[in-house]
Order: C-alpha cells, then sequence, then structure tokens
C-alpha cells in the first residue's frame, strides 16, 4: 500500500481511537458538592450529591470514639490542630458510618463547610495528585479511605507514609486523613511476624511494616457488642424507620437473625431491620 492510501486508513484508526479513549475531565470544581469521590485514573472528583450515612444517634455502644472522632472533626473544620485518625476493629461495627455521621454533624454548625472526598484504597498511589488538587482549592478536606490494609508484595504503604507525615512537604494544612481498617497496623499478623523471622536485624523489619499506623495520631479501637447493645441497635433502627413490633418478638428475631450470622454488630442489626420492613411491605429512606 502507497502513502497515499496508507494516509486515509491511519487517520480512521486514529479517530476510532480518539472515540475509544475516556473522556478526560480536567476541571475539579470542589464546589460542587460537600462529598467526592476520587477516580485516579481521570484525575477527576465525582461530585456525591446524597452520601449513604446512618445518622449519628442511631450509632450505638461506640459513646466514646465517637466523642474522640467527632472533636478532632470539629477542631480541623474550625481550623485547629488535629489528627490523622485510624479507626480499627470489629467488622460491622460503625467505622465508616462514624466518618460520614461526624462529617455530617460538624458540616451543620460550619458556614464553610468541609469536604468528604473518599479514595480507594487500590488507588492510594495516586494520593499526592488529589492532595495537590485539595491543597490548591483552598478547602478543607477529609481524605476517607474504607478498609485500608495492606498485602505481603505491595509496597505503596510506602509512599502514604511519606504523604502522611514524613515527605518534605508533609501533609497540607487543609486536609486530614481517616482511615478505616480491621487490623491495628494495617498488615497481617503474620507478614509482620515473618518479616521478623526472615529480615537480618527483625526489630527494624517489623518496625518498618508497623510505622505506618504510627503516622495515624488517633486510634480508635471497635469492639465486638454485647447483646444488650445489639438490642439497642435493632430498636433504634426500628423506631427510626416507624417499623413497629413488640419489643419481644423484635428481640426474639433479633436475636435467632444474630445467630444465623454467627455475629452481632450493626451491620447485623441493620440486615436484620431490613429483612423485617420487607416481610411488613415498607419502604426504609
Amino acid at each position: 500500500m502507497d502513502q497515499p492510501e496508507l494516509l486515509p486508513v491511519l487517520t480512521r484508526i486514529a479517530d476510532a481511537l480518539e472515540r475509544l479513549a475516556p473522556v478526560s475531565d480536567t476541571h475539579n470544581d470542589l464546589n460542587a458538592a460537600d462529598a467526592f469521590v476520587w477516580q485516579a485514573d481521570r484525575s477527576w472528583l465525582q461530585p456525591v450529591p446524597m452520601v449513604n450515612k446512618v445518622d449519628m444517634e442511631l450509632l450505638q455502644g461506640i459513646d466514646r470514639v465517637r466523642d474522640i472522632l467527632l472533636d478532632n472533626t470539629s477542631r480541623f473544620a474550625e481550623g485547629l490542630p488535629a489528627n490523622n485518625a485510624l479507626l480499627w476493629g470489629a467488622r460491622g461495627m460503625g467505622k465508616s458510618s462514624l466518618v460520614k455521621a461526624a462529617h455530617a454533624q460538624v458540616n451543620q454548625t460550619q458556614t464553610d463547610k468541609i469536604l468528604l472526598i473518599e479514595i480507594h484504597r487500590e488507588d492510594i498511589d495516586s494520593l499526592p495528585s488529589l492532595l495537590t488538587i485539595i491543597k490548591a482549592s483552598g478547602r478543607r478536606a477529609i481524605v476517607f479511605c474504607d478498609d485500608l490494609s495492606f498485602d505481603y508484595d505491595d509496597t505503596s504503604y510506602k509512599s502514604l507514609k511519606a504523604v502522611l507525615e514524613g515527605g518534605i512537604e508533609g501533609r497540607p494544612e487543609n486536609v486530614i486523613f481517616y482511615a478505616t481498617s480491621n487490623r491495628r497496623h494495617l498488615m497481617p499478623r503474620d507478614m509482620v511476624e515473618n518479616e521478623g523471622s526472615t529480615a537480618i536485624n527483625p526489630s527494624e523489619a517489623v518496625e518498618e511494616k508497623v510505622s505506618l499506623s504510627d503516622r495515624f495520631g488517633l486510634w480508635l479501637g471497635f469492639h465486638n457488642c454485647s447483646q444488650d447493645v445489639y438490642f439497642a441497635m435493632v430498636e433504634g433502627y426500628a423506631k427510626a424507620h416507624g417499623l413497629r413490633l413488640d419489643a419481644e418478638s423484635l428481640r426474639a428475631e433479633a436475636a435467632e437473625w444474630a445467630i444465623t450470622r454467627g455475629s452481632r454488630s450493626g451491620r447485623v442489626a441493620w440486615q436484620y431491620v431490613q429483612d423485617l420492613a420487607g416481610r411488613m411491605g415498607r419502604r426504609l429512606a
């Protein structure tokens, strides 16, 4: 094929590739909403018009950590010193719900509302780019990563360490980082033990792995709840959504539901309430 014939073919290929390429959002309007999800592949903050959250008063059995996180968030919103926070512990006990509830409650009293920006675990490497955008905007923002943890061959925790405290620039003054994890040190116990047993200097190897969690000034622990707290969760949800069932029957059903799930937690309580609402033919707001 000679050059005159080749040129139209190449032009059609280029046009097709351009149509297939994702649209790049170059403009991030941080005034478009109070919450965003970071889309790392497009360097775009996707606005979230309505956050999926639970009202603060429905979060039971976590009074102490609730007050600590709420106070820390309030100080940050007022421009006062505040700490990064790691919410760790039992599954389904309201770690991510508390972050979203604290953000919503603090914003009720703020003229200049703070942002809540969720970054996915797999996009942690792009955190420096996100922080650059937030810093330039001047808006105060909580960067939130749900279910943060690292595996054996994962080295992205090193970049997170630098961003949180250890880098040349450090964390921007208008940004705070909240994360939830089932692991207190963000890494499996056997991973830490393996490092300690195979390294030339075991203590240094372990410190390298667990020092990431030291970048969080607040460690807020969540633990499995008692049956009374579990019942309080169920009753709170049922009352909030207008589900009328006598207390004895409600508790008996809720207890049976927890037994079939093998655990008691806020998540299990909410799943039971959803089932109850469905059986009663009621919609949940």
